[in-house]
């Protein structure tokens, strides 16, 4: 009797994995990928140095997936992120744990990932097909039929791991979620995430560069704070980028106001009581100065001046009640119109995707189809920036590996 047939749609880091973790004990294990070679986003990941997952403790992970982490907390526990680690240090890829966090291999080249992903799955007796685009995917009496337009497959179970549309350069077109419609499934709305803000009228286009840490972020929306949140902040020529900025990007729409602190770690009123008594309390020093040692970057203070006609050698007992006020507004909720938010060209990851209601999340396989698992970012999942979205894919696949064993236990 021939084995069953494993068909991996998507050679990306989470197909790869699934794929060498099923492969064996009388399995077939084959990867469609549609680009004329693997993991084209992931050698990109990181500026091309693979920012693999994050330190801390898996309990630690379950807030940075936006609202829909507890469907991860089977995945994440199941395969963690010293779990990651251990894979590929065994592998001879060691990795270093950076200041915030992130987790890199320590020769911090995207392409060692990849390799030992590809020899894996070489030694395992994975077959991969490259330059094979499914382009239909059907299910009957039992097994699944694809069509990539130039060769049929047959499978006994698929894996959609074709990741989301952001980066489509790279092979990320959005396919997986077509191939999940066809099969019956719903898919959310998708939008980019992860991505940077442009800003109406944006003041600051001559800063580009210059960043801030750990500032406070409120998300207004007609009026009302809606979200608030705290992590770095980076001007572009066209607006706002950051982890802080990137990670809130899941939950704004244009036409929100974001109103940003420039004092790191403090709520609005303590940050309006430090500004108050810092001037209050420098009569004779230039307003400039007292900003600057807060500390500010001083473009930034000079800018902020220029927009409250203030002179630049304006010390602070001569400073007027209005701008006092300007001032201390300013810094504590600068307020930032939305444009707009960046294109899938610009996004990181993708919002939405495969509803989660119909995956089961202790084996990501299909509520509705039995034998079609999804994994990775064609779900509805995206994480926040330092390595969460490659640990959920990691994560996945493993979880999806197991449940294919689990269908197609070894033959005795």
């Amino acid at each position: 009797m021939n084995p069953p047939v494993i068909v991996i749609i998507g050679g990306g880091p989470a197909g790869l994995f699934c794929a060498l973790q099923a492969a064996g004990e009388n399995r077939r294990v084959l990867v469609l990928e549609k680009k004329p070679s693997c993991g084209r986003k992931l050698l990109i990941t990181g500026s091309g140095q693979c920012n693999l997952t994050h330190d801390g403790e898996t309990a630690e992970f379950f807030a940075h997936y936006g609202d829909h982490s507890p469907f991860l907390r089977p995945a994440l526990r199941g395969f963690t992120n010293r779990d990651l680690v251990a894979f590929f240090g065994e592998r001879g890829l060691p990795v270093n744990v950076e200041a915030g966090g992130k987790i890199f291999p320590v020769t911090k080249r995207a392409s060692d990932v990849l390799a030992i992903l590809l020899s894996e799955c070489a030694r395992r007796g994975v077959e991969v097909f490259p330059g094979q685009a499914v382009r239909k995917v059907s299910r009957a009496d039992g097994r699944f039929f694809m069509e990539t337009g130039t060769e049929s497959y047959r499978a006994d179970a698929v894996v959609i791991a074709t990741g989301g549309a952001s980066y489509p350069a790279t092979g990320s077109t959005g396919d997986g979620y077509r191939l999940a419609r066809e099969l019956g499934h719903t898919v959310t709305e998708i939008a980019p995430a992860l991505t940077p803000v442009m800003v109406r009228d944006y003041p600051f286009p001559d800063l580009a560069g210059i960043s801030f840490e750990n500032l406070p972020i409120s998300l207004v929306r007609t009026g009302k704070k809606v979200r608030q949140a705290s992590g770095d902040v980076l001007f572009t020529h066209t607006g706002l980028s950051g982890p802080g900025i990137l990670d809130l990007s899941r939950f704004i729409l244009p036409g929100d106001v974001l109103k940003v602190s420039f004092l790191p770690g403090r709520d609005q009123e303590a940050a309006r009581k430090q500004v108050t008594d810092a001037l209050s309390a420098s009569g004779p020093r230039q307003v400039k100065t007292v900003l600057a040692g807060l500390p500010l970057p001083e473009r930034f203070v000079r800018r902020l001046l220029e927009r409250s006609g203030i002179a630049p050698d304006l010390t602070c007992s001569h400073l007027p009640k209005r701008a006092r006020q300007e001032i201390i507004a300013a810094l504590t909720g600068y307020p930032f119109p939305v444009l707009r938010l960046g294109g899938f060209d610009e996004a990181m990851v993708t919002r939405g995707g495969v509803a989660l209601h119909e995956i089961d999340p202790k084996t990501m396989e299909s509520t509705i189809v039995p034998g079609l698992f999804c994994i990775g970012e064609v779900l509805d999942i995206d994480g926040d920036t330092g390595g969460y979205n490659l640990q959920a894919a990691f994560s996945t696949g493993m979880l999806a590996a197991r449940g294919i064993a689990g269908r197609f236990p070894p033959r005795s």
